[in-house]
């Protein structure tokens, strides 16, 4: 295996006499072995977002519907329609919605799906991943929670919470203040917070995450199992489920996962795979480390749409 530094090394070899990195030429060719391997269709989606740079905007690292649907209609333009298709996912997540789009897009489009977690693929890219037909992780790999978490305005600026501690405080509070009237002076500063709504945002964002998950194990992974639904649901139920975690951050191994249910292939089973996989994640990670690139979306052939600090750039390359 190429290991972060020997990745480091092998880039730096591409420097041009003027003193310029190449970083594209080790990235594409780990790429192309890594699709002559398992002869799948490859691309990769990995952000900066665990990471992110200063100034970065939610669509530089977040999953989004704009722009990152058009990125990926970039990227599986000229792909073959008969071969499954591999995603490397990393990323902190980002819109339901918008994950829910790319996965109808990619499973529209390509026969079989597996995605595979170098590092972490966490809150909305933790449901893009249910969407596999198998997931493979590494030891240090790590999916995160499903349940949503909502941004609400305050005296301070916007903070975000878990819906699921949004609805718990709420309920805290009635039944306080049922008892003991009198300590709405000391609720007052939280309650003023929510609006009419929020609590109903609050038990349907909840409820579509869990849903959309449902739906896809139940057609995709679990499809052709004994009690596909109800294996789906608590699936589903156990990701969405706040107290569970009792963070949204909170990493889930594969270990884990499949003890619960999940259809998960352990990365080190293949070690030419698992050789692949990280060389091309190592390349990534200089990039995102040594440039302006904040997300990257490509595939084996070279294609590419990038983003730099709010800059598109869709780069063809002929390999």
């Amino acid at each position: 295996m190429s290991t972060w530094g020997e990745v480091l090394e092998e880039i730096n070899r591409t420097r041009t006499p003027e003193g310029a990195v190449a970083f594209d030429s080790v990235r594409h060719h780990y790429l192309r072995l890594l699709s002559q391997y398992t002869g799948n269709n490859t691309i990769v989606y990995e952000t900066a977002g665990l990471a992110p740079p200063q100034g970065a905007g939610p669509s530089d690292i977040s999953i989004s519907l704009d722009p990152d649907i058009g990125a990926f209609m970039e990227v599986v333009h000229g792909l073959p329609k008969n071969d499954p298709l591999d995603l490397i996912l990393h990323s902190p997540g980002g819109s339901a919605e918008a994950a829910e789009s790319i996965v109808k897009y990619l499973r529209g489009r390509f026969p079989g799906l597996r995605v595979i977690v170098p590092v972490a693929a966490m809150s909305a890219a933790s449901m893009m991943a249910m969407s596999a037909d198998v997931i493979i992780m590494g030891a240090h790999s790590q999916l995160g929670p499903i349940d949503p978490q909502i941004t609400i305005p305050t005296p301070e600026g916007p903070r975000s919470a878990p819906a699921a501690a949004i609805i718990q405080q709420f309920e805290e509070a009635k039944h306080d203040l049922e008892k003991n009237p009198d300590h709405i002076v000391a609720w007052l500063p939280i309650l003023r917070n929510y609006s009419p709504a929020l609590l109903k945002v609050c038990m349907d964002s909840a409820n579509l995450s869990k849903s959309m998950v449902a739906d896809w194990l139940e057609k995709y992974m679990f499809s052709g199992y004994t009690e596909a639904k109800e294996r789906a649901k608590y699936i589903a139920d156990f990701l969405g489920n706040y107290n569970n975690f009792k963070s949204h951050s909170r990493g889930i191994d594969r270990d884990q996962l499949r003890e619960v249910g999940l259809n998960i292939m352990y990365l080190e089973d293949d070690q030419r795979l698992q050789d692949l996989i990280l060389s091309v994640h190592h390349a990534i990670s200089h990039l995102l480390d040594k440039t302006a690139t904040t997300k990257i979306v490509e595939n084996h052939l070279g294609k590419a749409w990038i983003r730099m600090s709010g800059v598109v750039q869709v780069p063809v390359f002929n390999l």
